[in-house]
C-alpha cells in the first residue's frame, strides 16, 4: 500500500509531516473490521496464555496463588478438558514455536509509520516506528546548528529511480535520510521539502 502524507501545523514555528500506509478507518465498515482484528489478536493472545499456564501447571500453577485457586481450576470441568487436549501434544518444543510465532503476529504492527517533526529554533525530529507494538519508535533529534542544508536525491533501486529526502548534517560523512523505510513518492518529497525549509528557515512561500 502507497504512504500517503498527513500535514499538521499546532503553531506557525511547528511543522509535523506523518507519512504512512495504515489502511484507512474512516468508514463504518473499516472500523467494524478493525475491531475485530483487535478482538482476533486478543482471543489468540489469551489462548496461547492459557496453554503455556497449563503446560507449566505442575511447576509455577499447582499451589494455591494468592489471588486464584489453581487447584479448583484444574479441577473443574473446563480445566480437566483443557488440561487433557494440552497433555495430548507430547512435543514441548513444537508448543512453544507455535506459542511464539502466535504471539509475534499478535503484537505485529503491519503497517509503517515515518515522521519528521520540525520546530524553528530548536531543530528536527525524525521517528520511524518499529514492525511490532511491543518495541518503540527509532527516533534522532538534530539541533539547527548541525543541519547544513535539506535537499532531495535520487538513487537507484534495482533498475528503478529512486527520490528520497535527505538531511546533511555536519561533521556527518553521510547524509540523514528522511522516511527512509517508505520512500514516499516525488510529489510528497517535494512538498515536506518545501513545506520544513520554510519552517525551519522562516522563508517566505
Amino acid at each position: 500500500m502507497p504512504g500517503r502524507l498527513q500535514v499538521q501545523r499546532p503553531s506557525p514555528t511547528t511543522v509535523s509531516f506523518t507519512v504512512s500506509n495504515a489502511p484507512r478507518r474512516s468508514s463504518s465498515p473499516a472500523k467494524i473490521l478493525f475491531g475485530v482484528q483487535v478482538l482476533i489478536r486478543a482471543i489468540l493472545f489469551c489462548c496461547v496464555i492459557i496453554v503455556g499456564t497449563t503446560r507449566l501447571r505442575h511447576i509455577f500453577f499447582y499451589q494455591e496463588g494468592r489471588f486464584i485457586p489453581w487447584q479448583e481450576v484444574w479441577s473443574s470441568s473446563l480445566g480437566i478438558k483443557v488440561c487433557d487436549l494440552v497433555d495430548t501434544y507430547n512435543n514441548p518444543w513444537a508448543i512453544a514455536v507455535i506459542s511464539i510465532l502466535v504471539v509475534w503476529g499478535v503484537f505485529r504492527r503491519g503497517y509503517t509509520e515515518e515522521s519528521l517533526l520540525v520546530i524553528r529554533g530548536f531543530g528536527i525530529q525524525t521517528s520511524t516506528s518499529s514492525s511490532t507494538y511491543l518495541s518503540t519508535a527509532a527516533t534522532r533529534f538534530i539541533p539547527t546548528t548541525q543541519i547544513q542544508d535539506i535537499v532531495i536525491h535520487e538513487a537507484f533501486k534495482g533498475f528503478e529511480v529512486r527520490f528520497y529526502l535527505a538531511v546533511i548534517v555536519e561533521g556527518e560523512p553521510g547524509v540523514l535520510v528522511v522516511f527512509p523505510k517508505m520512500l514516499p513518492k516525488r510529489e510528497i518529497l517535494e512538498e515536506v521539502w518545501r513545506g520544513s525549509r520554510r519552517c525551519l528557515y522562516d522563508a517566505k512561500p
